[in-house]
C-alpha cells in the first residue's frame, strides 16, 4: 500500500491539470504544454481533458492554435466539480469493504473512517480552484 487516502490516477490528474490551468485562464492551453509540466502521459491526459470538457468546466477548440481552456472563473470551481467530473457522482460512504463484513455495530477503524471521509468531502465542497491556483505558476516557462 503505497498510501491509505487513495484517489485514481486520472482523478489525480484532471486536479492538477486543472490547477496548472488555474494559472492561465485567459488563454487555450495545449494538452502537450500540461502533460510537459506535470510529466504526465499526454494520452491520459487528453482522456481525462475529454471529461472535463463533457462536464462543461473547459471548453477547447480544435486546430493548430487549439487546446483547452477554463469555461468559468476559478472561484467558481469546486474541487468536487472536478472530482466527480471524472468519477462521477462521489459517495462518502464509510466502509473500505464494497460488501460489508462486519454487523456495522462496530468498525476496526472506529469512527476514524467517518471522520477522514467527511473532512475530505467538505474540503472538496468547500474548495475552489481559486484555491490552488498558485501551484503551478513557477512551472510556466517564461513567455507561455
Amino acid at each position: 500500500m503505497d498510501t491509505f487516502l487513495n484517489i485514481s490516477g486520472s482523478t489525480s490528474l484532471a486536479l492538477h491539470a486543472m490547477a496548472f490551468l488555474s494559472s492561465k485562464p485567459d488563454r487555450l492551453v495545449t494538452a502537450r504544454e500540461i502533460a510537459s509540466a506535470l510529466d504526465a502521459s499526454e494520452a491520459h491526459l487528453h482522456k481525462v481533458l475529454k471529461l472535463l470538457v463533457k462536464t462543461k468546466i473547459l471548453k477547447s477548440a480544435r486546430g493548430p492554435k487549439g487546446g483547452v481552456k477554463l469555461r468559468m472563473p476559478v472561484e467558481d470551481i469546486r474541487l468536487i466539480d472536478i472530482v466527480e467530473s471524472v468519477e462521477g457522482t462521489v459517495v462518502s460512504d464509510t466502509c473500505l469493504f464494497g460488501t460489508r463484513v462486519c454487523n456495522g455495530n462496530q468498525c476496526v477503524f472506529g469512527s476514524l473512517l467517518t471522520l477522514v471521509n467527511t473532512q475530505v468531502m467538505n474540503y472538496l465542497k468547500n474548495s475552489t480552484l481559486s484555491d490552488v491556483s498558485g501551484l503551478f505558476e513557477s512551472l510556466t516557462p517564461a513567455g507561455l
